[in-house]
């Protein structure tokens, strides 16, 4: 039997072909396309997660279905082998992400051997994390080496810029009098000496000289991540578990880390593990914001030298307007205050429109940011100056 596609010869097969695969066939799309050998493949693989109505077990046309993925972990896994031959790994994730919500397939996650089956990324990892307390103990060290795979590819991707960028900011941030001639910054010091200007010889006379610091030997800042762990921020929980352990590891910080729902955990101590961290988490459940700004305000000592990070949706089930007063009563103080309604690759997710609009008015705007954008977002804050906030 030959298994190669057939020949396309024009782009208009090609076009036909595609949107045979999409409209999935069955006589009725239109198309008069037939498939054979590895288009059919593929077909059977797309059919067997889109041709039902989820939940009814019923095809397009409302007849008997004959695919479909049922409860069996054999067929899960031939079916997660045959995505990853014929599409690529992106792809492959969305199918996975579907197939999870579409056929409630979170059951068979706790299985080792679908776990080494699936192709990992962030949003599995929020999958795993929402069924931790689930796992049986024969799954769980499969489950955080799939975990492990995946932080350690986001510390690759965002450690060294991070470190880099935040470095810069920090000697910036440390303003000496006295400074060496290389680290003399010579805008701030033309702005502070122009009184000195000299029309005859046109130029000024720099009596006293501002410079940058260096940052790990005469300035430490203070980060705390307050993160929601509600069931809609998973994304989030994972980037911001990453981002707080390379944070820890620079010397010129002191980071903190709380994750909260309806009652507040320190996971500081296990900054040096992400994972560690992720595990901690649960996902899920209520949310009192107001209750987790207590506790990180209790333990701010030096308000100027600051910076928290609120990462929410904002829909608040503690006491609103004690949570507004938190806010306004660190920024009086000194603090920076960052709110971010997501840190991931997906934009907001929803999320409380007239907390946010509250918020922007003591001055704490909440938008969503991008795990690449968080850096600048950090940089800004540890520097006091206004937030690169993207565009809506």
């Amino acid at each position: 039997m030959n298994t190669a596609p057939a020949t396309r010869t024009t782009g208009a097969d090609e076009r036909l072909r595609r949107w045979r695969l999409v409209l999935g066939g069955e006589g009725g799309d239109g198309t008069g396309c037939a498939l054979a050998g590895t288009d059919a493949a593929m077909d059977r693989t797309l059919e067997a997660l889109y041709g039902s109505r989820p939940g009814t077990g019923r095809e397009r046309g409302g007849g008997p279905r004959e695919g479909g993925l049922g409860g069996s972990a054999p067929r899960v896994a031939r079916w997660l082998g045959d995505i990853r031959t014929y599409f690529p790994a992106s792809v492959v994730q969305v199918m996975q992400r579907d197939a999870i919500d579409r056929l409630g397939l979170s059951a068979l996650l706790l299985e080792p051997e679908m776990l080494e089956a699936v192709e990992a990324d962030v949003h599995l990892v929020g999958t795993l994390l929402s069924l931790n307390r689930a796992m049986p103990e024969t799954t769980k060290e499969t489950a955080r080496a799939v975990v492990r795979k995946v932080v350690q590819d986001l510390e690759k991707r965002l450690a060294s810029r991070t470190r880099a960028t935040l470095t810069g900011a920090l000697d910036r941030s440390a303003r000496v009098s006295r400074p060496r001639h290389h680290d003399i910054d010579w805008d701030r010091t033309i702005r502070a000496n122009l009184k000195n200007y000299l029309p005859g010889y046109r130029t000024v006379v720099p009596e006293r000289l501002i410079g940058y610091g260096r940052a790990a030997q005469s300035v430490k800042k203070e980060v705390i991540l307050c993160i929601d762990q509600s069931g809609s921020m998973a994304a989030s929980v994972v980037y911001a578990s990453v981002f707080g352990a390379v944070l820890a590891s620079m010397r010129a910080l002191d980071t903190r880390l709380v994750v909260f729902d309806t009652s507040v955990v320190d996971l500081t101590e296990q900054l040096t593990d992400p994972v560690d961290v992720l595990f901690g988490t649960q996902l899920g459940g209520g949310t009192d914001i107001n209750r987790a700004l207590a506790y990180c305000q209790s333990r701010i000592t030096r308000p100027a030298e600051t910076v928290v990070v609120l990462i929410s949706d904002l829909y608040e089930g503690g006491i609103r307007d004690e949570m507004l007063k938190r806010v306004a009563a660190m920024k009086a103080s000194g603090v920076q205050f960052v709110t971010l309604l997501a840190l991931s690759d997906e934009g907001a997710p929803a999320y409380d429109a007239d907390h946010a609009a509250a918020l922007a008015a003591l001055g704490a705007p909440a938008f969503a940011c991008t795990p690449d954008l968080f850096p600048d977002v950090m940089a800004a804050a540890l520097e006091k100056r206004p937030l690169p906030i993207p565009e809506a």
